[in-house]
């Protein structure tokens, strides 16, 4: 009885990171030493428990060492350090292309009946009940510049958890009140962009964020954890519903 008790005492407990592997977590995401304390330990909790639940399988002849594989994790837990584990509650998988990879693309339109079929090049993308697909090369740049406005997990995992309440349109789970308010900012700094992207104006931020409500969540929240200056002085709503969401930011920088 007792040796079946701490079985299922093992099993219950949650995973924890070595001294080792966060040591090795710091060296590869330097920004991290900025993190409170108790945030730290947070993501230690996360990480640890993405390690244990997500597979990474890295494709065509890539290969990931331990440290890179914590590296990802970090990244990947980055959004979830307020938000929580539910972040990472209906997948499994990353996978991981050395570079930027194609996909095939298919659009029926219904109204004429045209099946139009295309390739699209991309470095990230996240499937709803499906994998985070990733470029490591692309992962890997944005590190060596942190500030730049770029966070290609941050984007993926922002579009993850867009996702969860059923709806991928740039409005996450929130309690009712708060969704009211994130809806209107959002909406408005959205469409006050998408003004400046189609009168040809030079944005600040990524004229992507002009594709679909989605998007505009996903880079704004790169720009939250890569060059926040840049967002509050840009959007301030906006930055301000993201400060809230995810916390501060570790990585200074305004692009």
């Amino acid at each position: 009885m007792k040796s079946l008790f701490r079985r299922l005492l093992a099993v219950a407990a949650p995973p924890k990171l070595s001294d080792a592997q966060c040591d090795a977590l710091l060296q590869g995401l330097p920004f991290l030493v900025r993190l409170a304390p108790g945030r730290l330990e947070r993501l230690h909790g996360l990480v640890a428990r993405f390690l244990r639940e997500k597979t990474i399988t890295p494709l065509q002849g890539l290969e990931l060492a331990d440290a890179q594989r914590l590296q990802l994790a970090g990244l990947a837990c980055l959004p979830l350090l307020e938000f929580g584990a539910e972040g990472l509650h209906g997948w499994r998988q990353v996978l991981v292309y050395p570079g930027a990879f194609r996909v095939q693309r298919r659009h029926h339109d219904e109204d004429t009946g045209v099946v139009a079929e295309w390739m699209d090049e991309l470095s990230g993308e996240a499937w709803d009940q499906g994998p985070l697909v990733l470029s490591w090369d692309d992962i890997q740049a944005e590190l060596a510049e942190p500030g730049d406005g770029y966070q290609l997990v941050v984007h993926e995992m922002a579009h993850k958890i867009d996702m969860l309440d059923g709806a991928m349109d740039g409005t996450p789970p929130l309690p009712a009140a708060w969704q009211r308010e994130w809806a209107r900012d959002f909406q408005a700094a959205y469409e006050a962009f998408c003004q400046r992207v189609d009168d040809g104006d030079q944005t600040e931020i990524d004229p992507y964020a002009a594709e679909a409500p989605e998007e505009f969540f996903a880079v704004t929240s790169e720009y939250h954890f890569s060059a926040p200056d840049l967002l509050e002085r840009e959007m301030p709503a906006v930055a301000g519903h993201l400060r809230r969401f995810y916390g501060e930011s570790p990585i200074p920088g305004t692009a």
